[in-house]
């Protein structure tokens, strides 16, 4: 990993016009700019779900003046803005609008309780009338080209060519790379491995309207969904239970696990992959517990295609979302 990135902090040639970055998840939205002087400038807000189709792209764009404004710099000096946004996407007229489960609620229908019927969220449309530049890309894939540029997915300085980026959060997602080449995919959303299937349990509704997928089972919002009626009513609870020794909150733990580890060995299996880094808030808040238990799910299994593989905690960390949103754009 390049440390300088993190411990000295990254920052543009000097004389380069300054860029902006935004990371947009189910949970929050994230702004932040960069120039000669850093990444700085950082806001947040939970993300927008309520209002028109293209009430998250106006969210973004007075967030990215703030950011701005808090940075000092001019958000008309901004040279391009890079996206990284949960997905999946859907292309119209060849731009990026989001079909994501977390974010619009006209998918799975009034089950999940999101306050929009949305089918879409307008996305790239509304940012190109303001911005000179726009790149918008899955959040998978811009945390895998961060992680492979300055984090863990590298050896001696060199991008690995065969690896994948996980995040477990509030959603599950991916971007994978093979032989050198980062997957996208007809509209971008190649890594969306949260939506495979690996169970038909009914209590498992995935905001995309799937039943029984990677991601309505154990993403950060599945937990309270499941297992409210257990005494735990977010993934904060859970955890803290299981620290406690509380037996049943370790064993639903295990299982989500097991969930996970099936998903990143189809992975391995179907991709040849080196090395996977793992990211996400709920992955990267509890990693010492987390970490061996999803090893111990992929190694061993196989050997011809697991042994060599390697599970490792995201090189960039919690701030894996705003430097993959950098990638984009520098």
């Amino acid at each position: 990993m390049n440390q300088n990135v993190l411990s000295n902090g990254f920052r543009l040639a000097a004389g380069a016009a300054p860029v902006a970055c935004v990371d947009i998840g189910g949970t929050k939205v994230a702004v932040s700019v960069a120039d000669a002087q850093g990444v700085r400038g950082r806001v947040s807000e939970p993300t927008v779900k309520e209002g028109a189709p293209d009430a998250l792209a106006r969210q973004i764009i007075r967030l990215v003046g703030q950011s701005c404004q808090a940075a000092g710099i001019e958000s008309g000096d901004l040279s391009a803005v890079g996206v990284a946004s949960c997905g999946p996407f859907v292309l119209r007229e060849g731009l990026v609008e989001l079909a994501t489960p977390n974010i619009c609620g006209g998918m799975a229908g009034k089950a999940r309780g999101l306050p929009n019927d949305w089918k879409t969220a307008v996305l790239e449309a509304p940012l190109r009338q303001v911005f000179a530049s726009v790149r918008v890309a899955n959040d998978g894939i811009a945390a895998l080209e961060a992680e492979r540029r300055w984090g863990a997915l590298q050896i001696n300085g060199q991008p690995l060519s065969h690896c994948a980026y996980v995040t477990w959060s509030t959603g599950i997602g991916a971007g994978v790379c093979v032989d050198g080449q980062v997957l996208r995919g007809k509209n971008g959303n190649a890594g969306h491995a949260g939506h495979l299937f690996v169970s038909d349990n009914d209590d498992a509704l995935c905001g995309c309207g799937n039943v029984g997928d990677v991601e309505g089972l154990i993403a950060g919002n599945a937990i309270p969904r499941r297992f409210a009626a257990l005494g735990y009513t977010d993934s904060a609870t859970l955890f803290a239970a299981a620290y406690a020794g509380d037996a049943q909150a370790m064993m639903i733990i295990d299982d989500l696990c097991r969930v996970m580890g099936r998903m990143l060995y189809n992975l391995i299996a179907t991709l040849d992959l080196q090395r996977i880094s793992l990211g996400g808030s709920l992955f990267w808040h509890h990693r010492a517990l987390l970490l061996p238990k999803l090893q111990a799910q992929v190694h061993g299994k196989l050997p011809s295609l697991t042994d060599g593989c390697e599970l490792v905690p995201a090189g960039l960390g919690e701030r894996v979302g705003d430097f993959g949103a950098l990638a984009l754009v520098v």
